[in-house]
């Protein structure tokens, strides 16, 4: 167990990633006195595929691990916890999360804007959003599809919409690298990679159903639908043969190095 390295809570670090020993509720709280404050706040919903990813890649992985918040989302990442010896409150799914600080918003007034997928999903996603949550405000939706060459015009757009809450819905590649390239500019209270999501608001693709999510199953659900990502899922079963391996040895893992990461 760790202090946080800095940061105001517990952490447990697996392959050099600090997952925060918080359960769902006290990351909302944390969350809402971050929108509160408005101090910028990056956040990870971390799984197994995007560990394993940064094992590989020393610049994604910190990318990862400089994030303010980096949460359990996958119940891969919070049985490796056990295994190795320093256990997680429970995990903190992207989605569910997302709609928890949603919840929040609705009663507050809280700006909101999408950024990723394509155009017709974001806007869809945010029509949505709009009809579930009406005391939110979407400041702002475009599609994910940019060029390194569009960053500056897409960062004006989004600190000219002044959200509360930025969820950014890229591929893994691009998703936490542009976040961390970007979010000192951005200076949104809370901005979070939420992968897929915006698919399943847009009603594009289906959320697994609860005894899927409660067996740990949602990568199957979600395999079904997209059997192109089977390359990505065959991970999985890598991942969890490393953490057996490696026990206790999984928490020692080096931690990233400084700030010249090339993103």
């Amino acid at each position: 167990m760790e202090p946080g390295d800095g940061r105001p809570f517990e952490t447990v670090t697996l392959y050099g990633v600090p997952f925060a020993k918080m359960d769902m509720r006290r990351t909302v709280e944390y969350l809402t006195r971050a929108v509160e404050t408005r101090r910028p706040h990056r956040v990870v919903t971390a799984n197994p595929i995007m560990v394993m990813a940064a094992l590989r890649d020393p610049a994604f992985l910190w990318a990862i691990a400089t994030a303010d918040l980096v949460v359990p989302d996958g119940t891969g990442i919070v049985w490796a916890a056990r295994r190795a010896g320093q256990p997680l409150p429970e995990r903190v799914a992207g989605y569910d999360l997302m709609h928890e600080l949603l919840k929040v918003g609705d009663s507050r007034g809280w700006r909101v804007y999408l950024l990723g997928a394509a155009q017709d999903v974001a806007e869809a996603a945010a029509a949505n959003l709009a009809r579930r949550y009406p005391g939110v405000h979407i400041a702002g939706w475009r599609n994910g599809y940019f060029s390194d060459e569009d960053d500056d015009a897409v960062v004006e757009e989004i600190r000219r919409a002044a959200p509360d809450l930025l969820f950014v819905a890229r591929s893994l590649a691009k998703q936490e690298p542009w976040l961390a390239r970007h979010g000192e500019r951005l200076g949104v209270p809370v901005m979070m990679g939420v992968g897929g999501s915006f698919d399943v608001v847009a009603g594009k693709l289906k959320r697994a159903p609860a005894a899927f999510r409660r067996l740990g199953l949602e990568w199957l659900f979600r395999l079904l639908q997209e059997p192109r990502r089977i390359g990505r899922m065959a991970v999985l079963p890598v991942f969890a043969l490393k953490v057996l391996r490696d026990g206790e040895k999984a928490l020692r893992y080096p931690k990233p190095g400084g700030d010249d990461r090339q993103l």
